[in-house]
């Protein structure tokens, strides 16, 4: 996984947050801010969307120290948000890498493996999503039949609608083999 530094204001914000916790504490962290910070995506976000916090516990009080109108958000423009709309990979918190190893005292911020953080994008697929799929299998890249296989074993059986997510992965995969094909070459 590509590493980049924490960039303003994200390391001053996640700091002043870990100063105000006083136990560990794990994000699972999806979303831009994963795509823009690990894999370079020139898009900027204004919040770090969490699909877990560990323990469970301390989430409400995260988004009370940290979320949209808090201190930290009104002092930094950026926030946290847990988020509550996105289905990841049955197995995805077996593939975490930690984002910012000993960034700070008691947050430790992880991401999901590239498929997985793709993934997480299926049932919401607004154009930003499909953007950061294809700016990720451009970095990574991605396997598409690894993509495809992860979606069917790990995401499909959970989705409340997986016909319609069928779709929007097939869509995923042509228009990323239609990029890497390049303009006027067949995709198969």
């Amino acid at each position: 996984m590509p590493r980049r530094d924490l960039t303003p204001p994200w390391h001053a914000f996640l700091g002043a947050l870990d100063d105000r916790v006083d136990e560990p504490i794990a994000l699972h962290c999806i979303g831009g801010f994963v795509v823009s910070l690990l894999y370079g995506l020139p898009r900027p976000t204004g919040d770090v969307d969490v699909a877990s916090v560990v323990p469970a516990h301390v989430a409400a009080r995260l988004v009370a120290l940290a979320g949209r109108g808090s201190d930290l958000h009104n002092r930094y423009g950026v926030f946290l948000q847990i988020v509550t709309v996105a289905t990841l990979p049955e197995d995805y918190s077996t593939r975490l890498t930690e984002m910012f190893p000993g960034a700070f005292d008691r947050l430790t911020l992880f991401a999901p493996d590239p498929y997985d953080l793709a993934l997480s994008k299926i049932e919401r697929n607004v154009d930003q999503d499909i953007e950061d799929v294809k700016h990720l299998a451009r970095v990574v890249p991605l396997d598409l039949a690894q993509l495809r296989r992860r979606y069917e074993q790990e995401l499909r059986p959970y989705l409340g609608r997986p016909e319609r997510e069928d779709l929007t992965l097939q869509l995923w995969i042509d228009a990323i083999a239609e990029e890497r094909a390049g303009p006027g070459r067949p995709t198969a």
